[in-house]
């Protein structure tokens, strides 16, 4: 998946989280897709989604947090 469709699939999720889960959908979403964006740096994540920098810092996170959980055994393509 290309990171455009990635982005796009991203802003529908959270476009649809219900306003006191849209923190959880983010943070869903970059554990789901942190395999497919370890390229791309904390910045331009939030570029791309138009959010504000200082969220860079949980998509930091939330990448190194799927390394422990796929250790673990997450499929984060059950997400």
């Amino acid at each position: 998946m290309s990171n455009k469709a990635i982005f796009e699939q991203i802003k529908l999720a959270l476009s649809n989280a219900p306003r006191n889960q849209y923190t959880v959908e983010l943070h869903l979403q970059m554990i789901k897709f942190a395999d497919e964006l370890k390229h791309i740096t904390a910045k331009e994540f939030c570029e791309e989604l138009g959010l504000k920098q200082s969220l860079g810092t949980e998509f930091s996170k939330m990448r190194n947090l799927t390394t422990r959980l796929k250790a673990a055994g997450l499929n984060t393509d059950l997400i």
